[in-house]
């Protein structure tokens, strides 16, 4: 089984948002700057901790920041 990347749209979030650094929403979640570059990049999935706390700070739910591609196989996922 491959391991798939969870897509997100974090820097399109932050520039939405007054253009918000990596820096500040790395501050606003308690992550270092290079966190969020490396989770905007998709080489690091975050925790679900931390996946809350990034879509708290943009006021959205979990589900409207990050998306887990679904299986291309066609295997059922209700």
């Amino acid at each position: 089984m491959d391991k798939k990347p969870i897509e997100n749209n974090i820097r399109l979030l932050r520039f939405k948002n007054r253009e918000m650094t990596q820096k500040q929403l790395a501050q606003k979640v308690g992550v270092t700057r290079q966190t969020i570059h490396a989770i905007e990049a998709a080489k690091y999935s975050p925790s679900l901790e931390l996946a809350f706390r990034i879509a708290r700070v943009f006021g959205l739910s979990v589900e409207e920041v990050f998306n887990y591609p679904s299986n291309s196989e066609g295997t059922d996922q209700t």
